[in-house]
């Protein structure tokens, strides 16, 4: 059996045992039994909610945002990348219970995307904290810096340092003969293998936790210090929701960069034996889990601590959901949502200070 090769750039260390590459790892076989077990059925769970979630995020945010702020395009690239992240799933579960039967060019191509979605996701949390920042800390410079023009072109860019963030992914996987199966895994130079997995465990951890962790703790701090001064109710609920993001986001994906450092630099921390790679091994299944949670917990965030997103969500089930459902039977809703459609219309002085949800 063959785990799945979703686990971003440390995929490239665990299938060291579950694709064959290393013999004497005797011990990892009951980690390879819950993995065949245990990743199918999870990520099924996190394809269903994660895309549904996903979804209706966006549709919101085209549909009745209309996308009229920089915060809207950041947290509609939030979503697409956590979507993107999302789309690879089936893929990984499939190869988790049996072998990689899609290709070789649907192995380079999925690892990209896989990879691409995750960079891009801390990339635009990264964005909406600095958006946050700069609407609280420097609201005058804001009103010009904070436009859908912009945020636009940030996007771009950062879409592009995503994409070239995850190019290992697409580059160095491929699909190989491993024993009596076919595996899609990483496969770097043989002269420099320990050393190029190394460089890139330490880019993820870099770019996905150290760098993101000091933009926000210095952002944060300035906001802090701005709103114990003002004290302005609409600033703090401004910051709240993606003040949430970022420490759900940290809390669900820490435990798996420490445990994958830990598998990737063995011998620091004496984990070279047997019984010791295998805990790792299954300690990296369990935070992976946690971990691909994450994808679809912004939606549910979205819901509880967006006073606008629940309107829009209603909104939308009401206006859209409800009436397609029932052709024939309009005018059981049609002065319903005229009456709510008149009483909560956006304006654009949302621009100002609105986290966009």
């Amino acid at each position: 059996m063959n785990t799945s090769t979703g686990e971003l750039e440390m995929e490239t260390q665990t299938t060291m045992y579950y694709d064959g590459q290393v013999d004497a790892a005797p011990c990892s076989n009951d980690v390879k039994q819950f993995a065949s077990h245990f990743v199918p059925p999870l990520y099924s769970l996190v394809l269903i909610f994660g895309l549904v979630g996903n979804v209706l995020v966006v549709l919101i945010l085209i549909k009745h945002k209309k996308l009229r702020s920089m915060t809207d395009i950041y947290l509609l690239n939030l979503a697409i990348s956590d979507l993107l992240f999302i789309f690879s799933l089936p893929f990984w579960a499939y190869y988790a219970a049996h072998e990689w039967d899609f290709g070789n060019a649907m192995c380079k191509i999925l690892s990209g995307v896989y990879f691409a979605g995750f960079y891009g996701g801390m990339f635009f949390i990264i964005l909406l904290t600095i958006d946050r920042y700069l609407a609280i800390v420097h609201a005058v410079f804001a009103l010009k810096a904070r436009t859908v023009t912009y945020g636009i072109l940030t996007s771009v860019v950062v879409w592009g340092l995503a994409i070239l963030a995850s190019l290992p992914g697409f580059l160095f996987h491929s699909v190989q003969k491993e024993g009596p199966h076919w595996t899609c895994s990483s496969h770097y130079p043989s002269n420099y293998e320990k050393e190029w997995r190394q460089f890139l465990i330490l880019k993820m951890s870099i770019l996905g936790l150290v760098i993101p962790f000091v933009i926000m703790i210095f952002c944060y701090i300035e906001i802090i210090k701005i709103l114990l001064r003002r004290r302005n109710e609409k600033k703090h609920k401004a910051v709240r929701l993606i003040f949430i993001v970022m420490i759900v986001y940290f809390i669900f994906w820490t435990p798996y960069n420490i445990v994958v450092l830990m598998y990737t630099f063995q011998d620091s921390f004496s984990l070279n034996n047997c019984e010791s790679s295998s805990q790792v091994e299954l300690a990296i299944h369990v935070t992976e889990a946690i971990a691909m949670f994450h994808c679809c917990i912004n939606p549910v965030i979205y819901a509880f601590a967006g006073e606008k997103f629940r309107k829009y969500l209603y909104t939308f089930f009401q206006k859209d959901i409800a009436i397609y459902l029932c052709k024939h039977c309009p005018a059981l809703h049609g002065d319903k949502l005229e009456r709510f459609s008149s009483t909560y219309t956006p304006s654009t002085a949302e621009h100002d200070i609105s986290i966009g949800l």
